[in-house]
């Protein structure tokens, strides 16, 4: 599929029952996932009620060993570098407090880095003696190249970043950022969290060394989902900060190997229903075409800006020279937590992004707590009206 006309939402409007039931505008929440995520989760689920686990496991164990595949082919990665894990967070630990950092090594971020990650770097260089850097932004809003390459010396041990960050539409220049570490040798970890399942990624495009992601949001998998790439090169380095018998083999008495592919970030425990519905969105995604898909979402995403920027007392807080699904906005005189239940009162989703999630760019921004509505490929132009309706009564 080459690009997303009506028909073609409109089917896949049929195959999200929840269009009909809300407009759904909290994509970088959790998206409502297609019918096929659903009944994959659900049948595999009935099938364990009265087989049993261990042995519903593996009766589908060439399916549950397809995942890898999936994810694979949506990053274009190979499927020994891919981890499957239950959550974005733990697939981002999981490479992170891999590394042995020391007094003085320097972990290079950027400035719309999320709660999550900082908190980890905080951690630790408090424990190590590293030290943490925020590299400036340009004057669009986004990561400063020319700043992070002036900052670049032998004691950066890090550069990791947030592609897309949680509080707007922003997309970090991901591709710059690689190639960059990828000529100082600089290990690349890249948050892709908000970004897969609304924007094409390629990690040989990227050039990261890692990258995190979930399946809840724009991937439209299941909650508790996520998933890990890591390069050979760096995969060979890192020794996991947590090891048990699925990542390492117990081989003699005093000694264990450690996993040689990705399943060394892993865990034994899983749930599988949940694993095959994420490679069910996987694939779902790639059958409608990424491309197509980053196209449509950007589009509804600039339109709605452009229709809230038109509203008197209205604020629109996006930067960035590439903008992505994710819509921020603040009401002038009205509390947005106000603005998100009247929009809940019309059946609008949306959320509130607030400054504890990102406190590297509050402090030089100072922005509002706002609401932030995320579009997906679902949606329609008659929803972003009911949105734009909803909010000019308010202002």
């Amino acid at each position: 599929m080459t690009t997303l006309d009506a028909a073609a939402v409109d089917r896949l409007r049929q195959e999200t029952p929840g269009t009909g039931e809300v407009i759904h505008l909290n994509n970088a929440g959790s998206s409502l996932p297609p019918d096929r995520v659903t009944d994959t989760v659900l049948d595999y689920l009935r099938e364990e009620s009265v087989r049993g686990g261990y042995e519903t496991a593996a009766a589908h164990a060439e399916r549950i060993e397809g995942v890898y595949g999936s994810i694979a082919r949506f990053l274009g990665a190979g499927t020994a570098d891919i981890s499957l894990t239950d959550h974005a967070t733990r697939s981002w630990q999981a490479v992170f407090y891999a590394f042995r950092f020391g007094p003085g090594d320097r972990i290079l971020t950027c400035r719309s880095e999320y709660a999550s990650n900082a908190i980890a770097y905080l951690q630790v260089a408090r424990r190590t003696g590293a030290v943490v850097e925020v590299v400036e932004d340009d004057e669009s809003g986004q990561l400063d190249v020319a700043d992070l390459e002036r900052r670049l010396d032998d004691r950066v041990k890090l550069i990791s970043i947030t592609h897309v960050p949680t509080q707007g539409g922003l997309v970090n220049p991901a591709e710059e950022v690689g190639a960059i570490a990828e000529r100082a040798g600089i290990p690349f970890l890249l948050d892709a969290c908000q970004s897969a399942g609304q924007l094409d990624l390629d990690v040989r495009r990227l050039r990261c060394d890692a990258l995190s992601a979930t399946g809840r949001k724009y991937l439209r998998g299941p909650r508790g989902t996520g998933f890990l790439y890591v390069h050979p090169r760096l995969r060979e380095r890192l020794e996991p900060a947590t090891l048990d018998l699925h990542s390492a083999t117990w081989v003699a008495p005093e000694e264990f190997e450690i996993a040689p592919d990705g399943r060394r970030f892993e865990t034994w425990e899983r749930n599988y229903g949940l694993l095959l519905g994420l490679g069910a969105a996987a694939d779902y995604a790639m059958e409608i075409g990424l491309p197509a898909i980053e196209e449509r979402v950007a589009a509804l995403a600039a339109q709605l800006r452009a229709d809230l920027s038109r509203i008197p007392g209205v604020t629109v807080h996006d930067q960035g020279r590439r903008k992505c699904g994710i819509v921020t906005f603040s009401v002038a005189g009205v509390d947005s937590w106000d603005v998100r239940d009247a929009l809940h009162g019309a059946k609008v989703n949306t959320s509130v992004a607030r400054p504890t999630s990102y406190q590297f760019d509050q402090q030089v921004r100072q922005l509002p707590h706002m609401v932030r509505a995320s579009v997906h490929y679902y949606n329609t132009e008659d929803e972003l009206r009911t949105l734009v309706e909803t909010v000019e009564k308010l202002a």
